[in-house]
C-alpha cells in the first residue's frame, strides 16, 4: 500500500499463485476463512484496498479460478461485500463468468441458499454485470422448463434451480421485465406443464410456485396464476426469495440492540392506524344500542335443549341399497347419504346376500359420484368396496381388473381401482390377532398409494420387519401376539388380482396409454404389483408371480420417470421377500445375475436418491440369500 500510494508500481501476481495453489489443494476454507474478514474491512472505506484485492483475484491462473472464486462467494458476509472483492471479475475473465455464470448455477447444486443470494445479488450489484444477470435468468428458466432435464434431474437440483429463479426475478428492475417478457412468459408455460406432468408432487408444487412467481412479475396489473397446493416450510422459503433482503446495504451486520432499537423506531407508525380504527368503532356502537332496543327483547324463548335430530333410517337390506343408489329413490337425498354410509356394515353382515350381486353392487361404487357433500365420501365408497371385494374376491376382483384396462374410464378410477385392490388383499392375506397382549412392532404392510418425496419409507419398514421376523431373539420382555390358525385367504385368490393387471400393460387405448403420457397411472400400478407380490408370499401361485413380475420389471428398467423407476425397485424386494429361496435358484438365476448387474448400475447412475437407496436395499437382500445358501451344508 506504501508503494502504490508513493506512486510507485508493484505486482502481486505471485501471492495470487499462492493463493490459487493453496486454494486448489484444499486448504481453502483455512486461508480464505482469515483472508476473507481482513479484506472485508480493508476494503470498506479504502478504495487502494479495493483495487487490491481485485488485482489478487483477476491474477489467478484460470486453472486455479474455481476453487478461489467458490471460496470468495461461500464465505463473503453479504453481496455488496462480494462486489467489493471480486470487482467486475465476471466481466473481465472466461473463466470466472463460466464458474459464476454456469457452474455454480446449473452443473452443481449443492450449495446453500445464502451461497446463491450472494452470487445473484453480486451479478446485479452493478451495471456492468446486470446483462449477465438477465442471461442467467434465461439459461435457468431453459433448464426449469426442459421436460428432459425434470425427468433426469434429482428433485435436488430441481429445487436449487427453483431458488436461483426466484433470487434473480427478485432483482429484475421493470424495464428488464418488459424487455423479456415474452422470452418469460413462454418459459413459464412451458415448465409449468412438464412440471405438472411429474409423478412426484414435490416437482409439481415447485412449478406452481415459480409459475406463480413469474406471472407475478411479468402481469403487475392483470391477472396473475393461481394454484391450489399444500403451503409447507419450502415453499414459504421459496415464496420468501422474491422478496429483496437488505444483505447488500452498505450498513454492516448490527448488534442484536441496536437492530431491535431500529426495528422499535420504525413500527409506530402502523399500530397507532390501527389503534385508531379500534377506538372509534366501540363507540359507534353505544350510539347504535339504544336504536336497536324494542319490545322483542321481553320474549322468553323455548327452551330446545332436549330435541334431538331426526336420523333417517338406513337400508335394511343389499337389494334395498342397490335400488336406493340407482333406481328413483336416488333423488332422496337424506336416504341416499344413509345408504352411502350404511353400506360397508350391511356387506359384512351379509356376506351371501352380498355374493349374489357382489359384481353389480361393484360396478355400482366403481361409478358412484357424489351428489350431496358427505364427509369422507371417497373413503366410505372405498371401504364399501373393499367390503364387497372381500366378501366375494374372484367375480369381484375379475370385474375390477378387467375393467383397469377398458375404455371410458378417468384416471382417477383406474387408480382407485388399484387402491380397492391394495387394500383388499391386505385384508385377505393378513390373520387376525388374538389375546390381549398387543406387540408394539407388528404393522400391516402397506404400499405408498400416493407418491410422495420419499417413497421408499414404506418398503424401507417392510424389509425391516421381515428381517424381524427371521431373527432368532432370546428375552423375557412381554408375551407375543398369539396369531390364529386361520387359513390365509389371499392364498388361493392371488392369481385373479395380479395377473390380469400385468397382461396389458404394453397395450394402448385411445384414451389410456401408460408407457406414454399416463405415467403416473403406470408408477401406481407397478407400486400395486409390488404389494401384491409382498402379500402373495407363502402362497401357491407365488413362483409363477415372481417370474411373471421378474419379466416385466425388465421390460420397464429404464423408464424415465423416477416414480415408476421406485415402483420397479421395489417389486425387486418383494420377489426376494416372498418366492422362496429354492425356487428363486431354480427358475431365475439367470434373471438374477442380469438383475444384480442393473441393480449396480441404479447405485451408482441413477439421478433419484430414492431409486439409488432402493438399488442399495435389493443388493444387500441378494448378498444376504447368497450367505444364507453357503451356509448351508451341501
Amino acid at each position: 500500500v506504501c508503494f502504490i500510494t508513493g506512486g510507485l508500481d508493484c505486482s502481486i501476481s505471485f501471492v495470487s499463485h499462492v493463493l490459487g495453489k493453496v486454494c486448489v489443494h484444499g486448504w481453502q476454507k483455512e486461508i480464505l476463512g482469515v483472508l476473507v474478514p481482513h479484506l472485508t474491512d480493508l476494503t470498506k472505506l479504502d478504495c487502494i484496498w479495493q483495487r487490491i484485492c481485485w488485482q489478487l483475484v483477476e491474477c489467478v491462473p484460470d486453472r486455479w479460478m474455481e476453487a478461489v472464486v467458490l471460496g470468495f462467494v461461500q464465505r463473503a458476509p453479504g453481496a455488496d461485500v462480494l462486489s467489493r472483492l471480486l470487482g467486475n471479475l465476471v466481466v473481465k475473465n472466461k473463466k470466472a463468468q463460466f464458474v459464476v455464470a454456469q457452474k455454480l448455477l446449473l452443473l452443481q447444486y449443492g450449495h446453500t441458499t445464502a451461497v446463491l443470494q450472494n452470487l445473484l445479488g453480486y451479478l446485479a450489484l452493478d451495471s456492468g454485470r446486470r446483462p449477465l444477470l438477465l442471461r442467467v435468468l434465461q439459461d435457468l428458466l431453459e433448464t426449469w422448463s426442459s421436460s428432459s432435464a425434470v425427468k433426469h434431474s434429482p428433485a435436488e437440483q430441481q429445487l436449487y434451480i427453483s431458488k436461483a429463479i426466484l433470487i434473480c426475478l427478485s432483482h429484475l428492475k421493470e424495464p428488464e421485465i418488459a424487455s423479456c417478457r415474452q422470452e418469460l412468459l413462454t418459459s413459464m408455460m412451458e415448465g409449468v406443464k412438464c412440471h405438472l406432468e411429474s409423478s412426484l408432487p414435490q416437482l409439481r408444487r415447485l412449478g406452481m410456485v415459480v409459475a406463480e412467481s413469474i406471472s407475478l412479475n411479468i402481469n403487475t396489473e392483470g391477472p396473475v396464476l393461481k394454484f391450489e397446493y399444500e403451503e409447507d416450510d419450502e415453499t414459504r422459503e421459496l415464496k420468501s426469495l422474491l422478496v429483496q433482503t437488505p444483505s447488500f446495504c452498505v450498513v454492516p451486520s448490527l448488534p442484536d440492540d441496536d437492530r431491535s432499537e431500529k426495528a422499535g423506531a420504525a413500527l409506530p407508525l402502523v399500530p397507532e392506524r390501527n389503534e385508531k380504527s379500534y377506538t372509534a368503532a366501540p363507540v359507534k356502537a353505544d350510539e347504535e344500542s339504544d336504536d336497536e332496543l324494542d319490545s322483542d327483547d321481553d320474549l322468553i324463548p323455548y327452551d330446545m335443549s332436549e330435541d334431538k335430530e331426526l336420523k333417517l333410517k338406513a337400508p335394511m337390506y343389499i337389494r334395498d341399497c342397490i335400488e336406493v343408489l340407482t333406481g328413483s329413490r336416488s333423488e332422496d337425498v337424506d336416504k341416499w347419504e344413509a345408504t352411502v354410509k350404511a353400506l360397508e356394515s350391511l356387506v359384512r353382515r351379509n356376506p351371501a346376500a352380498t355374493r349374489e350381486v357382489s359384481v353389480e353392487l361393484a360396478k355400482i361404487l366403481l361409478h358412484l359420484e357424489e351428489k350431496t357433500c358427505i364427509e369422507g365420501f371417497v373413503e366410505l365408497c372405498q371401504r364399501a368396496q373393499v367390503a364387497v371385494l372381500t366378501t366375494d374376491p374372484i367375480p369381484v376382483a375379475k370385474y375390477l381388473t378387467s375393467q383397469f384396462y377398458s375404455l371410458n374410464y378417468s384416471l382417477r378410477q383406474r387408480m382407485d381401482i388399484l387402491d380397492v385392490l391394495v387394500l383388499a388383499a391386505q385384508e385377505l392375506s393378513c390373520p387376525k390377532f388374538r389375546g390381549k397382549t398387543k406387540h408394539s412392532g407388528v404393522q400391516k404392510p402397506c404400499i405408498q398409494l400416493l407418491p410422495e418425496s420419499d417413497s421408499s419409507k414404506g418398503w424401507r419398514r417392510i424389509v425391516e420387519e421381515r428381517i424381524k421376523s427371521k431373527t432368532r431373539r432370546f428375552d423375557m420382555g412381554q408375551s407375543r401376539v398369539e396369531l390364529a390358525s386361520c387359513p390365509n385367504e389371499f392364498n388361493s385368490v392371488a392369481g385373479y388380482f395380479f395377473f390380469p393387471l400385468i397382461q396389458h400393460f404394453d397395450r394402448p387405448l385411445t384414451t389410456f396409454d401408460l408407457l406414454g403420457e399416463d405415467h403416473l397411472v403406470l408408477g401406481r400400478l407397478v407400486h400395486t404389483l409390488a404389494v401384491l407380490m409382498y402379500l402373495a408370499v407363502n402362497t401357491v401361485a407365488v413362483t409363477a408371480m415372481g417370474k411373471a413380475l421378474l419379466e416385466f420389471v425388465w421390460a420397464l428398467r429404464f423408464h424415465t420417470d423416477s416414480y415408476v423407476r421406485q415402483g420397479l425397485l421395489s417389486c425387486i424386494s418383494s420377489l426376494l421377500l416372498s418366492v422362496p429361496t429354492e425356487q428363486i435358484l431354480a427358475d431365475m438365476t439367470e434373471e438374477l445375475l442380469e438383475t444384480q448387474s442393473w441393480l449396480g448400475d441404479v447405485m451408482e447412475k441413477d439421478p433419484d436418491g430414492d431409486c439409488r437407496r432402493l438399488a442399495l436395499q435389493n443388493l444387500l437382500l441378494m448378498e444376504n440369500l447368497r450367505r444364507k445358501l453357503e451356509a448351508v451344508p451341501s
